[in-house]
């Protein structure tokens, strides 16, 4: 019953569609036959006149795009160029990363020993550099020199 109901809908929704097509040709259709071959003839003089002025504005449109262009500072266009690419590079790898861990997760058994194998290298990692005071010490030098390196 509710497959028939949408059935039905589709079919009002269809016949709804028609009604407003028709409506529009019919109109179009009027338009096109109130013309008489002598207004068609003013009509093509109409045309080639508006053809004429929409060249003259396609050139005008042209002349200022051409002005707008020389009138940048394109030294400046190879830091945005620059950053374009940065931004694209990204993007792709991104891309390209997702595609790689959806590829993973579609085998049930790897996700499962990938994350056993980040726990096993952080432990072991963590068995090497903070089981002693002084291992901690070298690791807590390490992390200030690089904070001082890059963030001044």
């Amino acid at each position: 019953m509710f497959r028939f109901g949408i059935m039905h809908n589709k079919k009002v929704v269809n016949r709804r569609f028609f009604r407003y097509s028709l409506v529009h040709i019919c109109k179009f259709t009027e338009f096109m036959s109130d013309n008489t071959p002598e207004s068609n003839q003013d009509s093509v003089s109409d045309t080639s006149s508006e053809t004429k002025s929409f060249s003259e504005k396609y050139s005008d449109v042209m002349g200022k795009v051409n002005e707008t262009l020389g009138n940048v500072d394109w030294t400046q266009m190879g830091k945005y160029g620059k950053a374009a690419g940065i931004i694209a590079v990204v993007v792709i790898a991104q891309i390209i990363i997702k595609v790689v861990i959806d590829t993973i997760n579609f085998f049930p058994i790897l996700p499962g020993l990938l994350e056993l194998l980040g726990v096993i290298v952080v432990g072991q990692w963590s068995w090497q550099n903070l089981r002693t005071s002084e291992n901690r010490e070298a690791v807590l030098d390490k992390v200030q020199n690089l904070k001082k390196t890059y963030l001044g």
